[in-house]
C-alpha cells in the first residue's frame, strides 16, 4: 500500500511561484510513474503533469508548459512541482497520484492518491 501526502500549497498572487511536494511511503521508491491532477470548483479533476520512473521522461498540459516543472528524487522518495508565473486559473486543489501504466494523462489510471493540497491564485 502506497501512501501519498502533498504539501506547499497556499495563497499567492499573480506572477508568484510556489513548489508543491509529493512525499511517498510504502511502496519501493523509484518504481511508480507520479502524475499532478488539479481541480477547480465545479470542474473536473484535470491532468497536470507526470514523470517516469527515473525522472527522465515527463510531459505536461499545454497550459502550463514552461511555467511548471515536474522532478523527483527518488533517495528521499518525493516528487516535486515547480510552479512559476501563476495565474487564477491555476487555482484548484492539486493531487499527486501514483501508477505504473507510463505516462498516462488519465485519472482512472492512477491507482494511489494523496489527498490534496489547496492553490490560491488571486490577482
Amino acid at each position: 500500500q502506497v501512501q501519498l501526502v502533498e504539501s506547499g500549497g497556499g495563497k499567492v498572487q499573480t506572477g508568484d511561484s510556489l513548489t508543491l511536494s509529493c512525499a511517498a511511503s510504502g511502496g519501493i521508491p523509484g518504481v511508480y510513474y507520479i502524475a499532478w491532477f488539479r481541480q477547480a470548483p465545479g470542474k473536473e479533476r484535470e491532468f497536470v503533469s507526470v514523470i517516469n520512473r527515473t525522472g527522465g521522461s515527463t510531459s505536461y498540459l499545454d497550459s502550463v508548459k514552461g511555467r511548471f516543472t515536474i522532478s523527483r528524487d527518488n533517495a528521499k522518495n518525493t516528487v516535486y512541482l515547480q510552479m512559476n508565473s501563476l495565474e487564477s486559473e491555476d487555482t484548484g486543489v492539486y493531487y499527486c497520484a501514483a501508477g505504473l501504466t507510463g505516462l498516462d494523462t488519465r485519472p482512472e489510471y492512477y491507482r494511489y492518491w494523496g489527498q490534496g493540497t489547496q492553490v490560491t491564485v488571486s490577482s
